[in-house]
């Protein structure tokens, strides 16, 4: 047998010799040379010495300070020899190495990860590019030194902990006494064995504050913010703890001119390669329709997604939240090694022990302070009593036996002064006194150190103070770092709520729907031959509706091809592709119950069904036949005309029917007698108008969606050619129809109906010169992108109005050199409605503190040719007026 090794075995069989050491866990039973060990005992004893292992000293972060292992040897390693200058991370790689165990290349990666969240470390060099995902340069190019940051709230040498390291030559932290909730201001993710820790960064701002509020016995709520921006949903959060659920979306918008998706923001952990790969994943397998991807990613993002002419930009990007990694989700798992045991919490309770953490080594600072500046006060006192009382001409005696009886001599001196003192005098003082060379005893100034004494007690009084009021400094110590480092780290993730996109609305439709309607065969890979009909565009993922002409239906997946008919009845009369809960298409139906029973006629829609499940339209008599039937997207109702078959005795041939007359109802309704005798045919007599209301409209804020769910602010009811006219930020205005599926930029102003009687009110400054100009243009329809302001001027809207004679004050800047402070506006006098690209009259050019719209100016009220009142606004229904209405007067004014 091979010196050093042992064997290990099954119960049956001998295998191959395997390393000693790699079984040799820590507290396992000793194995002597040359025994015989079965697998099942070696997974028994030393596999839960392994996970452990990996858990405490690799993957999870430690609560105190919210650090790995390797992190924590890093920084300490760095600030071992930090001298202010920048040094070659292989340096650093290199002394980190006496500390951790476990290679060069593990140190490597964590310190670049480090050094790419810009908290801890100023770097130098390539560091690479958590946009692009490319790697950071080899280490003997690149360079790091601690931040002025870590240097302040990561280090006190006094307050660490210490253990040894791996090899018992150095010492290392325990723990790092850092005063600052490090853990989530960086986030973390470590997957170890079993477990997997995964801490999503939050705002540097945000946690100050926070912070600051838990001092205060204040609620608070905190959710991530990402390097990479992007907007997320934290509906289903759960404060990170298990169970919650984080959605996260890329930023984007359409550009007209570009005729293309920008993308400008991309989710956590996503990178714009990544991006673009999922994206053309997507259009390879016919999700969606584009023309090419672009990345330009450098230090921005933009990943430029073209499309062909006819896709809408809205559904697409629906349909890039939906199939590629525009959105992804995340499940926190908010593990941390609490006791040296791994324990799940809540990112609130996080945050708690961090502040509590912080206070307590805040205290113990100041104490330590405290002992050190009591020292001090001792020292100089001591110093002092020592030359003002000619103590020290002891030593100048000769009449002493032995140095020993001179120095309790000089104890003895001090014997009535020692109430002086706020500890006691012991023999080290005077030892420490007598070691005092003799020219400095001749240069000691009393004065000084009088000085220096009433210093000390003023520092001694504050901290004592200090510690007294523990709670109020510390929320000062939050706002001192809130105040010195937040500038520059303001919230970049846009928190908003996130609509749930059905992936069969977005989906592209890049196949075509064919139906054999005698054979009852259908799909999109249907053969091309006699009888073979073009339905429709659809997608993969599209349920199709099927109608027979026995009077079943049934709902079912579109596939290559297949067979939609029924033993009793292959015959198609409608099939189209299906939408779940649409309740604007209503069918119209006529058909004979049995083979001479009445004719039938209703009217239906089809909201809830199980797919592959048929349904009877009629009574269910045997030979029913339908023998009329319309499907009409709006609710359309047509009039026919129904040709009786010719008999003796029948008065009556033909009659015109209006569907209009009869109402709507479920898919089980049996329907109205349309009439006794048999039908010959039926014909249309004229084209059907929706019988349907108006819909309502809402728009809700939180997802910037349309919806008739009335969430958010009314907008009103629309319908047929009815827009929605939309004010931009930037200086734009636009009008686009009530799609639901609809996007909105994230700089709109206003939304509201269009009426082309509103007349909008615009104050806008200069951005040469910061005068403030007023102007005055009629809504109107505009399909395309229309500026209210000039292009690439840079000027910015500071306030608006709705108000037909609306009335504006003016409060100026004290200093403003205006010779009054304030002044009232009659806007529709002053200014008349001209176009929206006029530059409009200039409304002051002194400095304006705030602007404010007041009551209105009645509107006039008109006469008929008969002298009866006109109301003006009478075309609008009464809910719009009041839609209108919301919301007419808004200032942006920044002070």
């Amino acid at each position: 047998m091979d010196e050093g090794k042992i064997h290990a075995s099954t119960d049956d069989d001998v295998v191959e010799p395997i390393e000693a050491n790699l079984l040799q866990g820590e507290g396992a039973e000793r194995v002597e040379e040359g025994e015989t060990i079965s697998l099942n005992s070696m997974f028994r004893d030393y596999w839960v010495d392994y996970a452990s292992d990996v858990i405490l000293d690799r993957s999870v972060p430690d609560i105190d300070d919210g650090l790995k292992p390797v992190q924590r040897r890093i920084l300490h390693a760095m600030n071992e020899t930090d001298d202010g200058r920048y040094t070659k991370v292989a340096n650093i790689v290199g002394n980190t190495m006496q500390y951790h165990p476990h290679g060069d290349a593990s140190i490597k990666d964590a310190l670049v990860n480090i050094g790419q969240k810009d908290l801890l470390i100023d770097c130098q060099g390539n560091w690479g590019n958590i946009l692009t995902g490319d790697d950071a340069a080899a280490a003997r190019y690149i360079e790091a030194r601690l931040s002025k940051f870590a240097k302040e709230v990561v280090f006190n040498a006094k307050t660490t902990e210490w253990k040894p390291s791996y090899d018992g030559r150095k010492k290392e932290p325990v723990t790092l006494p850092i005063k600052f909730p490090l853990l989530l201001a960086q986030g973390t993710k470590g997957i170890a064995v079993t477990l997997t820790s995964v801490i999503l960064p939050y705002n540097f701002i945000e946690l100050m504050e926070s912070s600051i509020k838990i001092l205060k016995n204040e609620s608070f709520e905190i959710f991530p913010d990402f390097p990479t921006g992007g907007m997320i949903d934290v509906s289903r959060y759960n404060d990170g703890g298990q169970g919650g659920r984080l959605r996260i979306r890329a930023k984007m918008h359409y550009d007209e001119k570009r005729k293309a998706i920008v993308i400008t923001e991309v989710p956590y952990t996503v990178t714009t390669g990544d991006l673009k790969e999922s994206i053309v994943k997507a259009f390879e397998k016919g999700k969606i329709k584009i023309k090419k991807v672009d990345d330009n990613t450098a230090a921005e993002v933009e990943v430029v997604v073209y499309l062909p002419s006819g896709v809408s930009p809205d559904q697409t990007i629906d349909a890039l939240y939906t199939f590629t990694n525009c959105q992804i989700s995340f499940s926190p798992q908010t593990c941390v090694i609490v006791d040296k045991k791994p324990v799940f919490m809540t990112v609130s309770d996080i945050l708690r022990h961090s502040t509590m953490r912080t206070k307590e080594l805040l205290r113990r600072e100041l104490e330590i302070h405290l002992g050190e500046l009591e020292s001090r006060w001792h020292w100089v006192s001591l110093e002092k009593l020592f030359f003002e009382k000619g103590i020290y001409k002891v030593l100048e005696k000769r009449d002493f036996d032995s140095w020993d009886d001179q120095v309790t001599a000089i104890e003895r001196a001090f014997d009535p002064y020692r109430k002086m003192f706020r500890r006691e005098i012991i023999r080290e003082d005077v030892l420490k006194l007598c070691e005092r060379p003799v020219r400095k005893i001749s240069k000691f100034d009393i004065k000084k150190a009088e000085e220096e004494l009433s210093g000390i007690d003023a520092d001694i009084a504050e901290t004592k103070d200090h510690i007294e009021h523990l709670t109020d400094y510390a929320i000062a110590y939050f706002q001192h770092i809130l105040d010195t480092y937040g500038k520059g780290r303001e919230r970049r993730t846009e928190i908003r709520g996130f609509e749930d996109i059905q992936a069969v609305t977005v989906a592209a439709a890049n196949e075509k729907l064919y139906v054999n309607r005698t054979t009852g065969f259908a799909g999109y890979n249907l053969k091309r031959e006699e009888g073979v009909d073009l339905v429709c565009e659809c997608s993969k993922m599209d349920d199709i509706i099927v109608f027979r002409r026995d009077g079943t239906m049934m709902v079912t997946k579109v596939q290559e091809k297949g067979f939609v008919g029924s033993k009793e009845c292959t015959e198609i009369i409608y099939i189209s592709v299906f939408r779940k809960r649409d309740d604007r298409t209503v069918y119209n139906m006529i058909y004979r119950d049995g083979a001479f029973g009445y004719v039938m006629v209703k009217r239906f829609s089809v909201i809830g069904v199980t797919r592959d499940t048929e349904y009877d339209l009629t009574k269910r008599t045997k030979g029913t036949k339908v023998i009329y039937f319309t499907a009409n997207a709006n609710g359309e109702a047509e009039v026919i005309t129904v040709h009786h078959v010719s008999k003796p005795q029948l008065r009556k041939t033909s009659f015109d029917f209006d569907f209009a007359s009869l109402a709507i109802k479920g898919r089980q309704a049996a329907g109205n007698i349309l009439t006794r005798n048999a039908v010959r045919n039926i014909t249309l007599k004229g084209e059907g108008v929706s019988t349907l209301g108006a819909r309502k409209i809402w728009f809700d804020e939180s997802v910037k969606r349309l919806n008739i769910n009335e969430a958010g602010r009314y907008l009103g009811e629309f319908k047929g050619a009815d827009k929605i006219f939309l004010l931009m930020q930037s200086g734009v205005m636009r009008t686009v129809n009530f799609d639901l599926s609809n996007h909105f930029e994230d700089d709109l102003l206003e939304i509201r109906k269009l009426n082309k009687k509103n007349i909008v009110t615009i104050v806008y400054r200069k951005k040469e010169g910061g005068a403030h100009y007023i102007k005055r243009f009629q809504c109107d329809d505009f399909d395309k992108k229309t500026f209210y302001l000039e292009e690439g001027s840079g000027d910015s809207i500071v306030t608006y109005s709705f108000d037909t004679f609306p009335r504006l004050e003016v409060v100026y800047e004290a200093n403003s050199g205006k010779k009054i402070t304030e002044e009232i506006v009659e806007v529709y006098d002053f200014i008349g409605v001209k176009g929206p690209s006029a530059k409009g009259k200039t409304l002051t050019t002194f400095a304006v503190k705030e602007f404010h719209w007041l009551e209105p100016l009645p509107e006039p009220v008109s006469e008929d040719n008969e002298g009866h009142l006109v109301d003006d606004t009478a075309e609008d229904s009464n809910e719009d007026r009041m839609a209108l209405a919301e919301g007419t007067q808004i200032s942006l004014f920044d002070n």
